[in-house]
């Protein structure tokens, strides 16, 4: 069952090969028993999982229609709101937070009966690379356990790599979607800035967050956004346009259209990633795209730009953690001033506080000319950058990070782990569409990935180029080896 698609297991509930509550059972042992060695998990949910499955079965016995999910199993990263379940964040700040009110995503997942199996962990308020910065665990890569998943959605991507879940949601900011795809060898999509809604997610950069799917395929990630494309009256950022036929348009040809490449923007990447990256071009030839070079000069201000703006919205974002609400409150406190003084510093862990600081210093008197409004400046030489490429090409193909996975604990430095984000960035600040697909391994097994960014609103663009790919080159779609078998 693991070894299914989404699309294919949802046709084998249709067909009635199978039940609902035997896909949920499956699904609940194998996250249980492989969370022991990836850690993907935090929280799961049993209970509202089999619910949801006899609900699915009593549907089908009543001969009902079924949604566009029915009895696909899908994990959730832990900064999205499920109602009534806890949404940690993790960070002990949220360590006993009950959501009082589901995200519109979750709700459009469940209209759609899909079954949602647990909470996914993450860097702590999705500040990181590499999930390490959770309050609660480490977690790890299911192709080698030495190594990251990636971040800060990196247990949605070890879920669906370990095949826990054959969907999941994450959030991305920086990259927080695409890289872990990339390093947990798994396609993971970015859509649009305000094409999913925002409304329950918690935010970390308003202006560059976007929810967007993981799966082991193109297709089950086209299926997913048909049910997550849908306009949002709670979102003031989300677009009113109504959701596309992605499985459909997905499938045709993509012959005598044009890949743009910033050939001089990766230079630096060792020559084992770049014969991956060339091949994967040459899988694009052979679907008769044209190649051609580009300018994105701009792009290498992506990094200093974002980390302006990213903490400076999330130093304002995250003053609401207070420790009078929303959140756990110091014991030690006896006045207000302590409340908010001691809760913060006993609630927020050191890479959230290193950002906090940096986002309030970059707003403060004197220094917001100097950093902030000139960020938002060069953000928009970025946009016109992307703006004029795409008047040359229709996709424009990078690899998704510089590296493959790296060792857990590897990276101390601050600002070589900010670099892994180096090609993700400059979509978030463009508010782009853009997908991680798996393009082969390095010398040492792990996986690499294929970035592919289409303009606004041309999210089924982007996902038919990835899946034309996808159909040239399945060899790197894999199992890791650990997690392919039935009897974990």
């Amino acid at each position: 069952m693991y070894k299914q698609s989404a699309y294919q297991l949802r046709s084998s509930l249709l067909n009635g090969d199978l039940k609902a509550r035997q896909i949920a059972e499956f699904f609940l042992k194998r996250a249980h028993k492989s969370n022991e060695k990836t850690k993907s998990f935090l929280n799961f949910l049993d209970e509202k999982a089999l619910k949801k499955a006899e609900d699915i079965d009593k549907k089908i016995a009543e001969k009902k229609p079924l949604g566009k999910l029915a009895g696909v199993p899908i994990a959730i990263k832990d900064n999205l709101n499920i109602q009534g379940e806890k949404t940690t964040c993790a960070s002990n700040f949220l360590k006993n937070y009950v959501a009082p009110y589901s995200a519109t995503v979750i709700d459009l997942l469940e209209r759609e009966d899909a079954i949602l199996i647990g909470k996914t962990n993450l860097d702590e308020f999705a500040m990181g690379s590499s999930t390490e910065t959770s309050a609660f665990q480490k977690t790890y890569n299911p192709w080698n356990l030495d190594y990251t998943p990636g971040g800060s959605s990196g247990g949605s991507a070890s879920a669906v790599s370990a095949r826990e879940a054959l969907i999941s949601l994450g959030s991305d900011t920086g990259g927080s979607i695409r890289q872990p795809a990339a390093y947990c060898g798994i396609v993971g999509f970015k859509p649009t800035y305000g094409r999913v809604s925002r409304y329950g997610l918690v935010a970390f950069g308003s202006s560059l967050d976007q929810i967007g799917p993981f799966a082991s395929n193109v297709e089950d990630i086209a299926m997913t956004m048909e049910v997550l494309g849908r306009h949002c009256p709670n979102d003031s950022t989300s677009y009113n346009k109504t959701a596309e036929p992605y499985l459909d348009e997905i499938k045709a040809s993509i012959s005598g259209k044009t890949i743009g490449v910033p050939w001089h923007f990766i230079d630096n990447l060792t020559p084992p990633l770049k014969a991956l990256f060339e091949n994967s071009l040459e899988k694009f030839k052979a679907l008769g795209v044209n190649i051609i070079e580009i300018n994105l000069e701009d792009l290498k201000f992506s990094i200093p730009t974002y980390y302006i703006i990213a903490p400076a919205e999330a130093s304002t974002n995250l003053a609401r953690f207070d420790g009078i609400q929303f959140s756990q409150r110091s014991s030690e406190a006896s006045n207000l001033e302590q409340v908010y003084t001691y809760s913060r510093r006993d609630g927020f862990g050191p890479e959230v506080k290193q950002r906090i600081l940096l986002g309030t210093f970059v707003l403060s008197s004197g220094f917001k000319d100097a950093y902030y409004k000139k960020a938002l400046r060069v953000r928009e030489l970025i946009i016109n950058e992307y703006q004029r490429a795409f008047s040359k090409c229709d996709i424009v193909a990078m690899p998704t990070t510089p590296t493959s996975a790296f060792k857990l604990g590897s990276i101390g430095d601050p600002v070589e782990m900010y670099m892994q984000d180096l090609y993700s960035i400059s979509a978030n600040l463009a508010g782009l569409p853009a997908i991680s697909v798996p393009s082969g391994f390095d010398d040492s097994g792990m996986p690499f990935g294929l970035q592919l960014i289409g303009p606004q609103l041309e999210d089924a663009r982007v996902l038919r180029f990835a899946h034309q790919y996808q159909t040239q080159d399945p060899s790197a779609f894999k199992i890791p080896p650990l997690f392919d078998k039935e009897d974990l």
